[in-house]
């Protein structure tokens, strides 16, 4: 066995990779929600100022039969590194996912990180072997979320008339920049992360711009948010993600400003987003802290079910 960097020039390689990947992770997670190839040739093809990346891949008798990914921040949390690292079936307990890890591990303390982040996810009616490889290397459960699918339509969610709609796709217009910006950066704040210590990213004109055109090129992307009919004032967001082609949405942010809680915003945001999906689009994910109970009332009253567990973990180096 041999563990290489993938070459992101190459891309007959990067193809290999992404399959390798997408086939170990569908193999016990019938719910994941993967990254798309498209979605990984935006990061593969075009490195990012905020975020260094390398792909590990281990390949025995010429096949890549596991991959890791190292993501090393390089604006916030520097003392950080992030993997995630998976194994085909058939690879599996014959020390493939340890040799990735130690890949992994040698190159976050070559560039000077501390600890080596990840998220585990796992089926609820099968978990698979996720926790236990987690475990095994030291990792410390820190924080996890719920991850919840829906599927389209869903229950109705009125709008309290106080408020209009303002929905778009793609970049945000200039008029709404900043009030955007401030609801973004508000919702950097509020995110629960459980027991992991990290700095709080802030984004200003330039790394949103910067963000959405990596974004709109993998994604169709929607936002509606909740704007104040008296004063003009925007009070919520919430962000949706649909892949070029796919028949399925992720739900990111949703967010109401805090002198604007308690009208339900949340979910009227989510179920106008839902509504002006393209008849083909028939799913939805989402993530939700389960310590977080009003946006996992929200989501129940929507018709999100819980599928899957999804644990943030971390190893001190």
């Amino acid at each position: 066995m041999q563990i290489e960097e993938l070459d992101p020039t190459d891309p007959a390689a990067r193809r290999a990779w992404h399959d390798v990947t997408e086939r170990s992770v569908r193999a016990d997670r019938p719910h994941a929600l993967t990254t798309t190839f498209e979605a990984f040739e935006v990061l593969a093809t075009s490195p990012s100022e905020h975020v260094a990346r390398t792909w590990l891949q281990a390949v025995v008798g010429g096949e890549v039969v596991g991959t890791a990914d190292l993501e090393l921040p390089l604006t916030e949390n520097t003392d950080v590194a992030w993997t995630e690292v998976a194994v085909l079936p058939g690879h599996r307990r014959g020390g493939v996912g340890r040799a990735l890890w130690v890949a992994v591990a040698e190159r976050a303390r070559a560039a000077g990180r501390r600890r080596v982040g990840g998220e585990v996810t796992v089926d609820l009616e099968a978990p698979g072997p996720g926790l236990d490889f987690a475990a095994a290397v030291g990792a410390v459960e820190k924080h996890h979320e719920d991850h919840l699918l829906a599927d389209l339509p869903v229950a109705a969610a009125p709008l309290d008339p106080a408020y209009e709609v303002v929905s778009r796709r793609g970049r945000c217009p200039d008029e709404h920049r900043a009030a955007y910006l401030a609801m973004r950066n508000q919702m950097n704040l509020d995110v629960s992360s459980g027991e992991l210590e990290l700095e709080v990213a802030v984004l200003d004109d330039a790394r949103l711009a910067s963000s959405e055109e990596r974004l709109m090129r993998s994604y169709d992307v929607r936002v509606a948010a909740a704007r104040r009919r008296s004063d003009g004032v925007f009070g919520g967001y919430s962000l949706l993600f649909v892949p070029h082609g796919a028949d399925y949405g992720w739900q990111d942010d949703t967010l109401v400003m805090p002198e604007h809680r308690g009208h339900r915003l949340g979910a009227a945001l989510k179920a106008v987003n839902y509504a002006c999906l393209p008849d083909d689009v028939r799913l939805v994910h989402t993530w939700t802290a389960p310590t977080n109970a009003a946006m996992h009332r929200t989501n129940t009253a929507l018709g999100f079910r819980v599928v899957e567990r999804m644990a943030e973990v971390e190893v001190t180096l």
